[in-house]
């Protein structure tokens, strides 16, 4: 991967700032990730030390690679909202080592286009700015609105992708994952 620095980039859509995180934002986090709406196609609900950590190795991502799962908020209000961005896959898979595109929004903020906005915005960034030759995004097969999301950012799925994610203990109902993909068509060219 070449161009990435240390510097994280603020990213802007016309609805969202996509930032780094700021010591406000836990609270409202905290309060999303024991939501059982926003955290049912994940294994449990996150206390709120589990969210404070996740927030914490989101930051160490960024810190290490110039981008990550960026805080969302709204431009016209400056309200946190949830996060959307990108990151290095943390486990060993059959398609990794990959970059993943993923979002988590508070319930009152979805169906308004705001996950497929600053997804589309992160992607554009990952491809221009980053070079990335391939970006994942995985989810349960049941999440239709994540899936959703991620076809009109114009991924797509192969039943051949399908996998065990790793950290959703065996036999639990969450475990199998559907993965989508998209190729930057410029890297790919430049590298034939």
């Amino acid at each position: 991967m070449a161009n990435v620095t240390p510097e994280t980039p603020k990213l802007q859509t016309p609805r969202l700032l996509l930032r780094r995180w700021h010591k406000q934002d836990r609270e409202p986090f905290h309060r999303m990730n024991a939501d059982p709406h926003v955290m049912e196609f994940f294994p449990a609900c996150l206390t709120p030390q589990e969210s404070d950590g996740l927030i914490d190795r989101i930051e160490a991502h960024m810190e290490r690679h110039g981008f990550g799962f960026y805080a969302a908020e709204l431009r016209e209000t400056g309200e946190f909202i949830g996060f959307v961005g990108m990151a290095w896959t943390p486990f060993e898979a059959h398609f990794t080592p990959c970059v993943e595109i993923g979002w988590r929004l508070g319930s009152a903020y979805w169906n308004r286009g705001l996950a497929t906005e600053g997804a589309r915005e992160c992607l554009r960034h990952g491809f221009e700015a980053l070079e990335l030759a391939e970006v994942v995004a995985m989810t349960v097969g049941a999440n239709v609105r994540s899936r959703r999301v991620m076809e009109k950012l114009g991924m797509t799925c192969r039943p051949a992708d399908t996998f065990e994610h790793p950290h959703v203990p065996a036999g639990h109902v969450l475990r199998q994952h559907v993965l989508y993909r998209i190729v930057n068509e410029r890297v790919v060219r430049e590298k034939e």
